[in-house]
C-alpha cells in the first residue's frame, strides 16, 4: 500500500540510508534477501551492517560464550553479541530440547534482553513465538499453553509458581535454566528453516479470555516507513521502550528498534522516576508507553530530559491528558490507534493534540480508514460510525481459527469513531461498550473524558450497568489525587453541565486505583461493585 518513493524518500530522511562500508551494506542486504523482515531476519540484517553499535541496554549481566575470555559488557550487548547469543538459544533449543520448525514456543518474561533473545532464537529455527502476558494468573497460563499448544516454556524466575502449574508434557525453561542449555549449544552458525516463524500475541481479555493473534511477517520496508514517516525515529538513536514488549506496541517498538539499529534500553517494571533517570542516563530521544505511564510520569518532579519523542499507544488518552502533559515535557507526544488486530490505524501528532487532546489523528502514508453505518454505509464528517481500517500489517487471523469482519479488504476494529471536517480522526468508544440508557445512545469514554479534566480525579473509569427501568445506565468508578476530596452528588452535577442527562453516571464510586492488566488497560469485570 505505501509506493517506492515513498519508503525511500522516508528512509533516506530518517538516516537509515547513510552510506556506509561497501561490504557490510552487502552483507545487510544478502541478509535480508535470504532471512526477510522477521525478527530473525532484521536482527541479522543489523549485525551484519553494525556489528559493534550497542543493541540492548538492559539489568543483565551475562557470561561469555564458551571458550571466550570476556563476556558481554554487563548490561549492554552490541548487536553482534546478540544475535551470537539468539544463535546459540536456538541451536540450543533444537539440539537440546527438540524444538522443531512448527513449535510453539511461550515467552514469559518482562521487558530485558532474554525476551528478544526467545524471540529471535524461535524466528531462527521456524518456530512460532507465543508472547504471554506477565499479568496472567497460574489458571490463565495454563489455559493459554493448552489452547496455544505450547512446546516449551521460556520465563523469568519470579514466575517459576506458574510454570510448575502446566502440564508436564510444556517443557520449562527459567533464566538460569536457558543460560545452562546454551553453554551446551555447539558453536556455528544456523540454517535458514525451510519454515517461517511467527509472531502470535494475546489479545488483551479485558472481558474474556486472551485470543492468540498471528501477526504478520513485513514483506520489506514500507510498514517501518509509514510509521517513522509520523512519528520521527532515527536511525541509529536510543529508545526506551517501557510499554510491555509482549503486547503489540512494545512489539512495535522493538521491530521498528531493529530495523533503525537502533540502542534499545529495557526496565523489566514501570517506575516513573527511574524511566526518566533511565532516559537521561543512556541519552534516549524515544520513549515507547501506554497511556498510564503518562500519568504516572506526571506524579513525579519533572525533570529535563533528551526526549524528542513520546510514543504512546494501546488505550484512549484520557481527556486532557495529552495537553497536560506535553505543557510540562514539551511538544514531543504521538498518539498511536490500532489494535492487535489491525496493528494500527492512525497517528496523532503533538500539533494534532494541540488542536483537540481527544483526536487519534490521521492515517499515515499507505493506510486507509473508512467509517460506515450498521448497513455499510458511507458516513458523513462528523457522525459516528463503525471503523474499519486497511494497512500492510493487519493480523493473519486468531490461532483459533477465526478472523475479524472485513469490508471492501478493511478489516473492523471493533470501535466507533469519527472524522471532522478536517480529516482527524475520533474513538468514541468500543462497540460492545456503547449502551442504551432511556432509548438514548451514549459513550462511557465521552463521560471519562469529562472526569477526567477534573483537577482531583487521578484517573476514571465509567462502564455500563443493568437497570430495570432504562435497560442500562452508567456507573462510575474513580480515584482521587492524594489529599483530594469529591462526593457523588459533585461528581453527577459536574457531568450534568457538560453533557446530556442520559449521560450522568447515577452510580459513582471512590476507590484508590483503578484494576489493570499488564498492558495498562483497565479491567472492567475486577471494578469493585
Amino acid at each position: 500500500m505505501v509506493d517506492m518513493s515513498f519508503t525511500i524518500a522516508t528512509l533516506a530522511r530518517r538516516g537509515l540510508l547513510a552510506p556506509g562500508s561497501p561490504a557490510k551494506v552487502l552483507r545487510q542486504l544478502a541478509e535480508l534477501r535470504r532471512w526477510g523482515f522477521g525478527l530473525g531476519g532484521e536482527l541479522r540484517s543489523a549485525a551484519a551492517r553494525d556489528p559493534d553499535g550497542i543493541a540492548i541496554i538492559d539489568d543483565r549481566k551475562l557470561p561469555g560464550a564458551p571458550g571466550e575470555s570476556t563476556g558481554p559488557q554487563p548490561g549492554r550487548l552490541t548487536y553482534g553479541e546478540l544475535l551470537s547469543r539468539a544463535e546459540r538459544l536456538a541451536t540450543a533449543l533444537h539440539g537440546a530440547c527438540g524444538v522443531q520448525p512448527t513449535d510453539k514456543i511461550g515467552l514469559l518474561c518482562r521487558n530485558h534482553g532474554g525476551l528478544i533473545e526467545g524471540m529471535v532464537a524461535a524466528s531462527l529455527l521456524g518456530a512460532d513465538a507465543v508472547l504471554v502476558n506477565t499479568g496472567l494468573s497460574p489458571a490463565q497460563l495454563a489455559v493459554v499453553a493448552e489452547e496455544q499448544r505450547l512446546r516449551i516454556l521460556i520465563h523469568d524466575s519470579e514466575f517459576t509458581e506458574h510454570a510448575v502449574a502446566l502440564p508436564r508434557k510444556v517443557e520449562r525453561l527459567d533464566e538460569t535454566g536457558v543460560e545452562e542449555v546454551m553453554a551446551t549449544a555447539p558453536p556455528g552458525g544456523i540454517r535458514r528453516p525451510q519454515r517461517e516463524g511467527r509472531l502470535i500475541v494475546l489479545t488483551s481479555g479485558t472481558t474474556g479470555a486472551p485470543k492468540g493473534a498471528r501477526r504478520r511477517t513485513p514483506g520489506g520496508f514500507a510498514p517501518l516507513a509509514s510509521i517513522i514517516s509520523r512519528i520521527p525515529l532515527n536511525a541509529r538513536s536510543r529508545m526506551l521502550i517501557a510499554a510491555p514488549v509482549f503486547h503489540t506496541w512494545g512489539l512495535a517498538a522493538l521491530q521498528m528498534g531493529l530495523a533503525l539499529r537502533a540502542t534499545i534500553v529495557l526496565q523489566r517494571r514501570f517506575d516513573p522516576a527511574e524511566a526518566l533517570a533511565g532516559a537521561i542516563e543512556h541519552d534516549c530521544t524515544s520513549l515507547f508507553a501506554v497511556p498510564v505511564m503518562l500519568q504516572r510520569l506526571l506524579e513525579v518532579p519533572p525533570r529535563p530530559t533528551p526526549l524528542k519523542v513520546v510514543a504512546v499507544s494501546g488505550s484512549a488518552l484520557p481527556g486532557g491528558l495529552a495537553t497536560r502533559f506535553m505543557d510540562v515535557h514539551g511538544d514531543v507526544l504521538y498518539n498511536l490507534y490500532g489494535s492487535t488486530e489491525a496493528s494500527w490505524a492512525s497517528i496523532a501528532t503533538p500539533q494534532d493534540l494541540r488542536k483537540d487532546s481527544n483526536t487519534a489523528g490521521r492515517p499515515p502514508h499507505g493506510t486507509r480508514i473508512a467509517i460506515v453505518s450498521q448497513a455499510g454505509r458511507e458516513m458523513a464528517p462528523g457522525q459516528t460510525g463503525r471503523i474499519f481500517v486497511a494497512n500492510d500489517m493487519v493480523f493473519e487471523g486468531y490461532t483459533n481459527g477465526a478472523g475479524r469482519e472485513t469490508l471492501d479488504g478493511l478489516l473492523a476494529t471493533g470501535d466507533l469513531g469519527h472524522v471532522d471536517s478536517d480529516g482527524l480522526l475520533f474513538v468514541d468508544g468500543r462497540e460492545d461498550d456503547m449502551i442504551v440508557s432511556g432509548g438514548e445512545n451514549v459513550f462511557p469514554s465521552e463521560v471519562e473524558n469529562v472526569l477526567a479534566a477534573l483537577p482531583q480525579v487521578r484517573e476514571v473509569a465509567v462502564v455500563g450497568v443493568p437497570d430495570s427501568e432504562f435497560g442500562q445506565r452508567l456507573a462510575a468508578w474513580i480515584a482521587l489525587q492524594p489529599g483530594e476530596i469529591l462526593d457523588p452528588t459533585a461528581v453527577r452535577e459536574y457531568v450534568r453541565r457538560h453533557l446530556a442527562r442520559f449521560a450522568v453516571p447515577r452510580d459513582v464510586r471512590f476507590v484508590r486505583a483503578l484494576p489493570r492488566n499488564a498492558t495498562g488497560k483497565v479491567v472492567p469485570r475486577d471494578l469493585p461493585w
